[in-house]
């Protein structure tokens, strides 16, 4: 409970400067996202959705403004459009990893699964050690019925992330039932 509110307490400061700083310019899209960041936080994705938009009106070749923009879509079940700012965010910058993973999630999510593997595997050039997406690629193997290739993943994102050792060992369990 304490650190829940020492988070409120900071978020509430944060959204204050960035208020302030909107009052000054309202072209601040830095202000705008960081708005639009901490309601996405906070799980009001309207809002952010909403503070993001106004971000990306003033600055619109900014990789990042999509891509959270794109991850405020898909929190808010606007898939389709959380998917061309996610593809936006990444014909701007190809190596962002952000968007190709929340593009992977958001392919998962529409069961397109052969989709998300480009964007993983992809991923796994820009980022190799990064065990998150190796978990993913392996529950994309599992689901699309290549066992071999999801345990070669899971053991591969475990090797990676010790610390999330527990969820990477049940999905290595529940592929070997």
């Amino acid at each position: 409970p304490r650190r829940r509110a020492s988070q409120n307490d900071d978020f509430e400061k944060a959204m204050a400067a960035y208020r302030s700083a909107i009052r000054i310019d309202e072209r601040h899209y830095n202000a705008w996202y960081g708005l639009g960041n901490i309601y996405y936080r906070q799980e009001k994705f309207d809002f952010s959705e909403h503070h993001l938009r106004k971000a990306l009106g003033i600055n619109p070749c900014s990789s990042p403004l999509y891509c959270y923009l794109g991850m405020a879509l898909h929190a808010n079940s606007k898939t389709g459009q959380a998917l061309d700012m996610l593809s936006n965010a990444i014909s701007i910058d190809p190596k962002n990893p952000l968007a190709r993973f929340q593009k992977a999630q958001v392919l998962i999510a529409m069961e397109q699964h052969d989709a998300a593997l480009v964007e993983l595997r992809t991923l796994v050039e820009v980022a190799p050690k990064e065990g998150s997406v190796y978990f993913v690629l392996g529950k994309v193997y599992k689901k699309l019925g290549d066992q071999s290739k999801a345990m070669v993943h899971l053991t591969r994102a475990l090797d990676l992330s010790p610390k999330d050792a527990q969820q990477i060992k049940a999905a290595i369990l529940n592929l070997e039932k």
